[in-house]
């Protein structure tokens, strides 16, 4: 069952121009779900990981229960001022201004090794950032991983650039 043909695509979303790739029909569906977290968990059944981290909020979709698949523990990696606890953050630029993600200090000790999920990559931005946060707790970004991937957007280049290897369940040319 190939991922893609359960991918909705929403035209001029959110904002004209945009074809933006909705997971929730992937998601709804029992077999696209279970086939979407089985690929990812056989992919890296073999492979030394100790933590499985989420970005904001679709990666907690995907990555909890590939955590739960690979008997690893799951990390979310926030929004600004949504986790309890106390916090490390790292700012990032965006095209109209700047974020802030943030991870529980506690959540990667050092020399761990992570293996990072979103269900997107666009720009590489947020993913960039998420790996500079885990790096900056010592921590090891093994590889950083995603349903989807639009190569003309240039994330999986720009975080390649930086040294992380990447991985995608499906493309979708164009923006």
């Amino acid at each position: 069952m190939p991922i893609k043909s359960r991918i909705r695509t929403v035209p001029h979303y959110p904002k004209q121009g945009i074809m933006f790739r909705d997971i929730t029909t992937l998601l709804k569906d029992s077999v696209g779900l279970r086939v979407t977290v089985d690929e990812l968990a056989r992919r890296y059944a073999d492979v030394k990981i100790d933590k499985v981290a989420g970005i904001e909020s679709r990666g907690f979709i995907v990555g909890a229960p590939l955590a739960y698949a690979l008997g690893k523990g799951f990390v979310p990696i926030r929004k600004k001022g949504k986790l309890p606890a106390e916090t490390i953050g790292h700012d990032y630029e965006l095209e109209y201004g700047t974020d802030r993600i943030e991870i529980h200090i506690d959540a990667i000790e050092k020399g761990e090794k992570v293996l990072l999920v979103d269900d997107l990559i666009a720009t590489g931005g947020t993913a960039e950032a998420a790996c500079k946060l885990i790096g900056n707790m010592g921590g090891q970004v093994v590889e950083c991983c995603f349903v989807i991937d639009l190569p003309d957007i240039g994330g999986r280049k720009r975080l390649e650039k930086h040294g992380q290897k990447v991985f995608a369940l499906c493309e979708f040319e164009g923006d």
